[in-house]
């Protein structure tokens, strides 16, 4: 169904080609699932599927791509529309119409499908999507994760042969992701949709796909099936990592299988103490830095979020859980100052962010949205590092110096537009985290990343803590709370419905649970370290 043959690609100005004669075959009905670093060339293999490579992104395609017996350089995009649907990583750039039910027929109005089918197809999408309750909503309204959602579904109205999925599941919560890795998991098995999928959440995907496709960030590229392909690669979901710390054979792909082969671990571990929390940083005393009290946030009739009384403390890092629409942007915005509050007081050491102006503000609290393209504005990577140093007051580098801790090697002189959605959050990221400010909140942070640049941004949290500051953290990233957090805070209906330490709030439920802990259940774990910590000592036959 889909075709590779001795396919290179580079793009003008660049030394080396991005892919470099890549040749694999993905046959009809298979889900296979692309793997690699940020920036690694992941973006560039799916979009020559649909002929965006090179007719739009500019550059030079050599070799033939073949899909559904077309080649795509004799194609336009839209000559391809009828057998490829593409979901990229940022669905409202992608929104052509102004309502949910709106877009999910626009795609077909596009292909002349009769109106009778259309209504039904419709009809058959929202409720396979889980969309009923938004359908006649603004897609400008929706959370990131609900306008994924719709994203897919107008794709899937379309019925194409191939779906060529980039991120599927970066906004969504742990619950949505899994109904709609199911949904596209049942296509592929029963209707013989072939899937193209790039993740960097491979702990939601990689016990779903047929085969992977790694693409090494040299320009080479590997196919084969999962578990030989996942042994070595450059990245691995935590299933993977422990099998390879254990020297587990088969290597697990799923939390079922590695709980087959975790008994002896476990007893292992049952002797041993866990790791001790960390603590909170000497000097700060867990004193309350941010306090928040009866805030509200209305939208129209809409209340995102309804009378909430919060406060963070220095030294402290804070996940922000919870459903897609629960409120967790809606709050962080009213927390910084500049989204709109209805009622209640923030407070940020006595003084309230909106009695400050953007410079004085910027030092007591940054917010890194969920789209961070918003705030680049300039021609160039450097340019914006230089801006940031000056507005922010540090020494000339700094900004350059974080960027290169979440994404290394993007050149000074690349336009941010044209950066991956990884590494322009990555520059997002270094710029509002310049000014180290007292109280740090992002949202969705780790989306687009890998589980590198995930560690590097681990490694800064940890470091902002350990100052003093307060960090807050939106995602749904359940192995990135697992790293990070000391404290959670559970979000439903615009109201906080759990708040305590991180072990015991998302290890008590199941759809926040990290795969360490689901696996090791009942032992204390939440994350590979943890484990190798514990154990201390190498094991036989595993990777160091």
């Amino acid at each position: 169904m889909i075709d590779f043959d001795r396919v290179t690609v580079t793009y003008a100005g660049a030394a080396v080609p991005v892919l470099r004669d890549v040749s694999f075959t993905v046959p009809e009905g298979e889900l296979c699932l692309v793997v690699g670093r940020t920036g690694s060339g992941k973006s560039t293999l799916l979009g020559a599927v649909n002929a965006l490579v090179p007719r739009f992104t500019g550059g030079t395609l050599a070799g033939t791509v073949t899909v559904a017996g077309r080649a795509t350089s004799e194609f336009h995009p839209r000559d391809l529309a009828d057998v490829v649907g593409v979901v990229a990583q940022d669905p409202l750039a992608g929104f052509v119409t102004d309502t949910v039910a709106e877009e999910l027929a626009y795609g077909m109005e596009q292909l002349a499908v009769r109106p009778s089918t259309m209504r039904k197809r419709v009809e058959e999408i929202i409720d396979v999507m889980g969309l009923a309750e938004l359908r006649d909503r603004p897609l400008a309204d929706l959370s990131g994760g609900q306008q994924q959602r719709v994203a897919i579904g107008s794709v899937l109205a379309a019925q194409p042969a191939v779906l060529v999925l980039d991120e599927p599941t970066s906004a969504l919560d742990p619950t949505a992701a899994e109904e709609v890795l199911a949904t596209i998991t049942r296509l592929v098995h029963d209707l013989g949709l072939t899937v193209l999928m790039a993740e960097h959440r491979l702990e939601r995907v990689v016990q779903y796909a047929d085969s992977v496709v790694v693409v090494a960030g040299d320009g080479t590229v590997r196919h084969g099936p999962p578990a030989p392909m996942l042994a070595d690669a450059p990245v691995a979901p935590p299933v993977v990592e422990l099998g390879r710390l254990m020297g587990w054979d088969p290597l697990p792909l799923s939390v079922r299988d590695a709980r087959r082969l975790a008994p002896p671990l476990r007893d292992r571990l049952a002797s041993r103490p866990a790791s001790a929390p960390r603590e909170v940083p000497a000097g700060t005393n867990g004193d309350a830095v941010l306090d928040a009290s009866g805030v509200v946030v209305t939208y129209g009739d809409l209340v995102a979020v309804g009378g909430v009384d919060v406060g963070f403390a220095a030294g402290e890092v804070t996940a922000l859980m919870g459903r897609n629409g629960s409120g967790k942007s809606s709050l962080l915005w009213a927390l910084q100052g500049s989204g709109p509050r209805a009622a209640g007081r923030v407070e940020i050491a006595g003084v309230a962010p909106v009695a400050t102006d953007g410079r004085g503000r910027r030092d007591q609290v940054s917010l890194v949205p969920q789209t961070p393209a918003d705030l680049l504005y300039l021609e160039t990577v450097g340019a914006e590092c230089a801006q940031a140093d000056r507005e922010s007051t540090v020494p000339a580098g700094t900004t350059r110096s974080l960027l290169d801790r979440f994404a290394p090697g993007i050149a000074d002189g690349q336009h941010p537009r044209d950066l991956s959605e990884g590494q322009k959050l990555a520059l997002v990221l270094a710029i509002q985290l310049a000014p180290a400010p007292t109280v740090v909140l992002l949202d969705e942070p780790t989306r687009g990343l890998d589980y590198a640049a995930k560690a590097q941004l681990a490694d800064v949290i940890g470091d902002l803590a350990a100052q003093g500051r307060s960090i807050v953290v939106a995602t749904h990233d359940v192995e990135f709370v697992a790293r990070v957090a000391d404290r959670v805070l559970i979000m439903s209906e615009g109201g906080i419905v759990g708040d305590g330490p991180c072990a015991d709030v998302v290890v008590a439920s199941p759809a926040f649970a990290p795969q360490v802990a689901k696996i090791l259940r009942p032992e204390p774990y939440l994350t590979v370290a943890d484990v190798r910590a514990a154990l201390g000592d190498p094991v036989d036959g595993a990777h160091p």
